[in-house]
């Protein structure tokens, strides 16, 4: 990847420039500095990178996501020399839109650590402000930073419940968040039996516009009735306290890891996907399921 390469090429360039590379790697301040410069350079319009100086937030942004996500496998992959890489990789992310932030006299990477420092002192009262040294626990904590965060928000436009959850957030991700916000000001199921109730509605509503074949708007009303459906089932995850990203995550994983089994089998015997009707995939399927010990 590109930004792979520009992690390598700051490795060279440091220890070309410096004597003494050792002081370098130990001195996050000067070596901060280093990683700014080096950016300023790749956007150089005369000396600069091409494809690094045609860049904008926009073209940008997909490769911000995709750091991010490629930090996530490391972390569930459990690789932590992959995970040092990557998160080199996302600080690049933040290093390339403050640069060009800067470019446009809006802020610079200082104003973005000035904030985020100012931003942990203000959430975190329990542990630099007044209420310091007080043995809060977890829930009380977490009062805090709600009220923290809420209070920001009346600093600003954003006076709802709502407001402020990122759009750009996957669906699962955003929805549980949409629906956590709504349930701190009351708006929630007493408990998991309504939830249930709920999902089963929305199940019978989803099961009627699949038989509607003659609606002319069917593809409007299953796209609406299935996003219900979903965010039942994210409702139900939050209740029983499980992430719905994560879950269809780990599911995901599981057919990828049951599909290759069964793709290593047929390559066993000699057959093609071709060749299986679907109840024999069906028995692939057991055998995949009993080989990887998931039964």
């Amino acid at each position: 990847m590109r930004t792979a390469a520009v992690i390598r090429l700051i490795s060279f360039v440091g220890c070309c420039r410096f004597e003494n590379r050792e002081s370098l790697m130990t001195d996050s301040a000067v070596l901060l500095t280093h990683l700014k410069d080096l950016m300023a350079t790749l956007r150089d319009p005369d000396r600069g990178c091409p494809w690094d100086i045609r860049q904008t937030f926009a073209s940008i942004a997909p490769y911000t996501v995709e750091e991010a996500y490629e930090v996530l496998e490391a972390i569930e992959e459990g690789d932590m020399p992959a995970l040092r890489d990557e998160l080199g990789d996302l600080l690049l992310q933040v290093l390339f839109h403050a640069r060009m932030a800067e470019e446009q006299g809006v802020f610079d990477l200082d104003d973005v650590m000035a904030a985020l420092a100012n931003k942990l002192i203000r959430r975190h009262p329990h542990v630099f402000g007044d209420e310091a040294g007080q043995g809060h626990d977890e829930a009380a904590v977490k009062r805090l930073w709600e009220a923290g965060k809420a209070a920001e928000r009346q600093q600003t436009d954003r006076r709802g419940a709502l407001d402020g959850v990122a759009k750009s957030l996957p669906g699962l991700t955003r929805s549980l968040k949409l629906q956590k916000r709504a349930a701190r000001v009351g708006f929630d199921w007493p408990d998991t039996a309504h939830v249930w109730a709920k999902l089963d509605e929305e199940l019978t509503e989803l099961r009627e516009a699949v038989a509607d074949e003659a609606n002319p708007g069917r593809q409007q009303a299953l796209t609406h009735e299935l996003g219900d459906v979903l965010m039942a089932v994210v409702n139900l995850g939050r209740k029983v306290g499980v992430d719905p990203e994560y879950a269809i995550r780990e599911a995901n994983h599981r057919f990828e890891r049951r599909f290759a089994a069964m793709e290593a089998c047929l390559r066993e015997q000699g057959r093609t996907p071709a060749d299986l009707s679907l109840p024999q995939w069906l028995d692939l399927w057991a055998i995949a399921k009993a080989r990887l010990g998931e039964g």
